[in-house]
């Protein structure tokens, strides 16, 4: 894993005003993955959805906006898009074949949605996953809560198939290597 990235999907201000599962936690989390990686020069790439004109994230709205708790540094990246998945038309993929990355450290919102098609498409694209614990999150529905949502993703359809769920503090001893 000698050459990883932390990728942060749609952790936008609108999102988070409306509360998802686990919010504090994750947002901790993700704070934290974000500053070891930048302590170990690794860098931190950025995803941001536009949904539309008149939409809760519409392009260059405050809800559109990266949460102002884990906003980019001037040189980190951002890619735009409009599709749950992020490798699709957005670049994401071009970028990291010319920085040769073979591992994606994935969070971000909402898990069922937008992580999950980015972790397929990483996975179809070839590289390594792994899946933060508590660092993505989504929101209750009318079949399950947010909180089943997650565990559901995370330690069913994920873990063991597409990707390496593992707790903070172990992908925070990877981001050092």
């Amino acid at each position: 894993m000698s050459n990883s990235v932390l990728l942060v999907v749609d952790v936008q201000t609108a999102l988070i005003k409306e509360h998802p599962y686990n919010e504090k936690k994750v947002i901790g989390n993700i704070k934290k993955l974000i500053s070891i990686a930048r302590d170990s020069n690794k860098e931190v790439l950025y995803v941001r959805h536009d949904d539309g004109i008149g939409e809760e994230l519409e392009y260059g709205t405050d809800g559109w906006q990266i949460y102002h708790e884990i906003a980019p540094n001037k040189d980190e990246r951002v890619f735009e898009k409009k599709c749950n998945s992020a490798f699709f038309k957005t670049g994401l993929k071009e970028y990291l074949e010319s920085k040769k990355i073979d591992t994606i450290i994935l969070t971000g919102l909402q898990t069922e949605y937008c992580i999950d098609a980015t972790l397929k498409s990483a996975f179809d694209n070839g590289y390594s996953v792994i899946i933060p614990e508590q660092t993505n999150t989504t929101f209750d529905n009318e079949y399950l809560s947010g909180e089943k949502l997650y565990e559901f993703y995370n330690y069913k359809i994920w873990n063991n198939r597409f990707a390496k769920v593992l707790s903070v503090d172990e992908v925070s001893k990877i981001l050092f290597r």
